[in-house]
């Protein structure tokens, strides 16, 4: 192994986390540092609803130990998601189109605008060696046929600043007769390829345990729980995305982001079975795995049950 696995999670502030993970009466201001005695990674989810306060940014970068890594999930309308009027920045509210839901049209003068503000709000990550990937998550609805990946060629360009992690949601993206043509825009345009662990079966946003390096710095893995009926029909995060992993189950995950490791530089791999503390725990199981040190007062060995 090459490259270097990086585990956390997919937020450090979701409910569950609060709830079952976090010491009790743990301010919220300590939540952070706390996560990052125990990881050396995360994904910000809060900025895929709105686009986070420089200051605050600041915050994040400044109770972090050096080395610490923060990806950050891009704006819910820069990855094609309905986003109402009301969670783009007061500035460019007024020059916004919306349909007749209130949703807002992006535009490639809005795409710009807001992809250029996310990289300044996000800058003191970025000037503290701290700031990952931008991760774009995209809706099902981004589909082959409908769309065309060269559509995101603007918003590529326009976060240039870090590397881009793509997560795609429509598994068309990788059938047979597409997945050449699908891995070579990511190839060409040195996006990372976001390789999941979701649940199993066929439906169309369940994409298929598809690995592949795209760039040479960073590989990416989200591990999304494998719960078919809940990530299909769940109504909440828990419901959707509730998963216990398994030592084996882990096993297998890791062989996977070993063998990406062989060929990029750094691999991410983000928990998102965001219920209750069912990914920190998966979290630091798998790294208790890999030979690392989980970290933390309340450390982990490998004769802990999971």
């Amino acid at each position: 192994m090459d490259g270097r696995i990086l585990v956390g999670t997919s937020s450090w502030a979701d409910p569950g986390f609060v709830k079952e993970w976090y010491p009790k009466g743990l301010p919220a201001k300590e939540r952070l540092p706390w996560y990052a005695q125990r990881f050396e990674g995360v994904e910000l989810n809060s900025s895929f609803y709105a686009i986070p306060d420089r200051n605050v940014v600041r915050g994040w970068a400044e109770s972090t130990p050096d080395g610490f890594v923060i990806d950050v999930k891009v704006h819910r309308a820069l990855s094609r998601h309905s986003a109402p009027l009301d969670s783009l920045p007061p500035d460019l509210r007024d020059g916004a189109r919306t349909n007749q839901r209130g949703r807002v049209l992006l535009t490639e003068e809005l795409e710009e605008a807001l992809a250029g503000r996310l990289v300044e709000e996000t800058a003191p990550l970025a000037e503290a060696g701290k700031l990952g990937a931008f991760l774009v998550q995209l809706t099902p609805a981004f589909a082959p046929g409908k769309n065309d990946l060269a559509e995101l060629d603007g918003l590529v360009s326009s976060l240039r600043s870090r590397p881009v992690a793509v997560e795609l949601r429509h598994r068309a993206w990788m059938a047979h007769k597409r997945i050449d043509a699908t891995l070579g825009w990511f190839t060409e345009r040195g996006v990372a390829f976001v390789c999941v662990d979701a649940p199993p079966g066929e439906h169309v946003p369940i994409m298929p345990p598809i690995d592949a390096t795209t760039r040479d710095d960073l590989a990416y893995v989200r591990i999304h729980g494998r719960n078919t009926d809940g990530y299909m029909h769940g109504k909440t995060v828990a419901e959707r995305f509730g998963w216990r992993y398994s030592d084996e189950e882990l096993e297998e995950i890791g062989t996977r982001a070993r063998a990406l490791a062989e060929s990029a530089a750094d691999v991410h791999v983000m928990f998102n079975n965001n219920r209750d503390d069912d990914a920190p725990t998966a979290a630091r199981r798998f790294r208790a795995l890999l030979g690392q040190e989980p970290g933390g007062e309340d450390q982990l060995s490998l004769g802990d049950a999971p």
